[in-house]
């Protein structure tokens, strides 16, 4: 069946149902990323990054000590 047809005939093509489907969240396309394109030395550099991003926010000022010795 053509495109055309489809379109007449109210089908949708392979584009239009992959647009219609729900949109994968932010960690599930960075993992798709990893594991379809082996990028698996990306992954210590974002956990160290997501430790000291959570350290940061968390800290108050009980770690603030911790926090200055680390920059």
């Amino acid at each position: 069946m053509t495109a055309e047809k489809k379109a007449q005939s109210g089908e949708k093509g392979g584009f239009a149902d992959l647009a219609d489907q729900p949109q994968p969240g932010l960690v599930r396309e960075f993992w798709d990323f990893l594991r379809y394109n082996k990028k698996w030395w990306i992954t210590p550099i974002v956990v160290v990054l997501l430790s000291v991003i959570a350290l940061v926010w968390f800290s108050g000022t009980a770690a603030a000590p911790f926090i200055y010795t680390l920059f």
